[in-house]
C-alpha cells in the first residue's frame, strides 16, 4: 500500500487539524466524519479498500474532524458551523481552489453545506449515506430520536472498553454483515479515535446537524449514494435527501452494511457509478471541455495575471475588478481547462506562452 503524507493546519478558533494526503493526480477531497483516525484507519481492514479505490485517480485528501484522532481532542465547539470551517481550513490550507468533494454520512452533510455556501470552490459533490437533518432536529420520527438518546447513553457508558455489549451492538449497526476482523477493528478505533466523553458530545452535535435550508442552493453536479439496509442512516434520509438538492442523481444500493465490504455487489457499483461521475461523463453525458480558445478576453486576462504569479487580490487591483469577479472568473477557467488546482493552471497558461516577463 502506497504510504501517505501527513501535515496539519490549524483554524480560525485555534484548533489543529491533522491532515493525510495519499496518491497522484486531481484533488478528491473526503470530508471529515466521525469516528475516524487517519493514521490508525489507513490499514484497515474496513477502509483500506476504500482508500485504494479513491486514491487510484486522485490524490486523496483526508482530515480528522476536531475532537477526534490525530487532530486536537479539546475543541469546543463542535456545531455544523464549525465541521464547516475546517473544510474551509483544509482547503484553504492546501491551496485547493476548485475540487471534487466526497461525504460519508455526517460527512456528507458537513460536505453539502459546504457545497451550499461555496459554489465556485466544488467542482463534483458525491453523497454517502448521508442526511438533511439529525434525529435530534424537531420534527424528527419520535422513534428515531429514541433510539438515538439511548445510543448517546451506551456511548457515555460503554465507548473505549475492551468488552462489553455496547462494543458488539455499535460495530454491527455499522456492519452487520462484516467478518469477526472487521468487528474487532471497529471496537479497537472507538479507543483510538476519541474519549467517552468527546464521542458523546460528536454523537449529540451531528444528531443536531439541520442543512435543510441551505441545500437548494447547491449548484454543483450530484450524486447521492445510499444503502437501502443501512441501520445508522435510514434508506429514507438519502431519498429526502437526494430530493432536496436541484441537480442530484440518486443511486440506490443494496445491502446492509453502512460501510461496503469490497465483496458485495454494490461496492462494485458504487465504484463504477463514482468513477464516472468524477470523471464528468455520468451527471451530464459528455465530457468536460477545455483549451484556451474557449476563454473570454476577461478570462484571458486572469490566466496571464494567474501565470505571472498574482494572488486574487492583486488581479483585483490590477485589472480593476472585485475580488468575487476574479474567483468567478477562476473557477470558469479552471472547468474550461479542466484543471482543479492553481498550479495546473499556471502550468497550462505558461505552456501557451502566457505570464512571460514584458
Amino acid at each position: 500500500m502506497m504510504r501517505q503524507r501527513i501535515k496539519f493546519c490549524t483554524t480560525e478558533d485555534g484548533v489543529r487539524l491533522a491532515i493525510a494526503a495519499a496518491g497522484k493526480g486531481p484533488p478528491l477531497v473526503r470530508a471529515g466524519n466521525w469516528f475516524t483516525h487517519i493514521e490508525q484507519d489507513w490499514e484497515s481492514p474496513v477502509w483500506q479498500h476504500w482508500f485504494d479505490f479513491l486514491s487510484e485517480r486522485h490524490t486523496l485528501i483526508r482530515y480528522d474532524p476536531r475532537g477526534t484522532g490525530l487532530s486536537d481532542r479539546n475543541a469546543t465547539d463542535l456545531s455544523l458551523d464549525a465541521w464547516v470551517r475546517d473544510l474551509e481550513c483544509v482547503a484553504d490550507s492546501l491551496g485547493l481552489e476548485r475540487f471534487p468533494l466526497i461525504g460519508l454520512c455526517q460527512g456528507g452533510t458537513v460536505a453539502a453545506a459546504y457545497a451550499a455556501r461555496h459554489p465556485d470552490r466544488i467542482s463534483r459533490l458525491a453523497l454517502y449515506d448521508s442526511y438533511l437533518s439529525g434525529t435530534y432536529v424537531p420534527c424528527t420520527d419520535p422513534r428515531l430520536t429514541r433510539q438515538a438518546r439511548t445510543l448517546e447513553q451506551l456511548i457515555a457508558l460503554g465507548w473505549g472498553r475492551e468488552t462489553g455489549a455496547f462494543r458488539e451492538i455499535f460495530a454491527n449497526l455499522l456492519m452487520p454483515d462484516g467478518g469477526r476482523e472487521h468487528l474487532r477493528w471497529l471496537g479497537d478505533l472507538q479507543r483510538q479515535s476519541a474519549s467517552p466523553q468527546n464521542a458523546r458530545r460528536i454523537w449529540a452535535s451531528f444528531n443536531s446537524f439541520d442543512i435543510r435550508a441551505e441545500v437548494k442552493s447547491i449548484t454543483a453536479s450530484t450524486l447521492v449514494f445510499h444503502v437501502r439496509g443501512d441501520s445508522m442512516v435510514p434508506f429514507e434520509a438519502g431519498r429526502r435527501l437526494a430530493a432536496e438538492i436541484p441537480s442530484a442523481r440518486f443511486m440506490p444500493l443494496e445491502g446492509r452494511n453502512h460501510i461496503l465490504l469490497p465483496h458485495e455487489p454494490a461496492w462494485r457499483i458504487f465504484n463504477e457509478e463514482l468513477r464516472q461521475f468524477l470523471d464528468g461523463e455520468a451527471a451530464d453525458g459528455t465530457a468536460p471541455e477545455c483549451g484556451l480558445a474557449e476563454l473570454t478576453t476577461r478570462e484571458s486576462e486572469i490566466l496571464e495575471q494567474i501565470a505571472r504569479g498574482l494572488s486574487n487580490t492583486e488581479i483585483a487591483n490590477a485589472l480593476t475588478i472585485s475580488e468575487k469577479t476574479v474567483r468567478n472568473n477562476i473557477t470558469r477557467i479552471f472547468s474550461k481547462l479542466s484543471v482543479a488546482r492553481r498550479a495546473q493552471a499556471i502550468v497550462r497558461a505558461r505552456e501557451a506562452g502566457l505570464g512571460r516577463a514584458d
